[in-house]
């Protein structure tokens, strides 16, 4: 069944439907891979702000962010990991159009890091094949 988009979206990142694959892919990832997208999504983040000058240091970033944190939320599947929830709150306060570019790259970015973990899994596997 096709996924429709409307505007009557429930959590803010479905009016994107690059992004709300990709946040979808993201939550159903094993923890490690959270935080791996989690940490390089900050990255794009802080480095994107810092080019446009909206801040001076990545701790200005940051800081911003997490005066806007709510303490009281804590029910999301993001908010149980603080890099994560940093990652996420970044994204949410971006621009419309700057968090449309980023929501490609991390839907990006979270494809390779899933195939990258399952080809290391792939190549812990040892075969051991029999003798004759």
């Amino acid at each position: 069944m096709k996924e429709e988009f409307t505007t009557n979206t429930r959590r803010w990142y479905d009016k994107d439907p690059v992004l709300s694959s990709a946040m979808k892919t993201l939550e159903e990832s094993d923890d490690e891979t959270q935080i791996k997208v989690a940490l390089n999504l900050i990255k794009i983040i802080t480095e994107h702000h810092l080019s446009s000058t909206e801040y001076e240091s990545v701790e200005d970033i940051v800081s911003a962010t997490e005066d806007v944190l709510d303490d009281s939320k804590h029910g999301r599947w993001y908010d149980l990991d603080g890099t994560l929830r940093t990652a996420i709150s970044l994204l949410q306060n971006c621009p419309e159009a700057t968090r449309k570019v980023i929501a490609k790259e991390m839907a990006k970015n979270v494809i390779e890091t899933i195939k990258k973990e399952d080809q290391d899994d792939l190549d812990d596997v040892q075969i051991e094949v029999p003798e004759e």
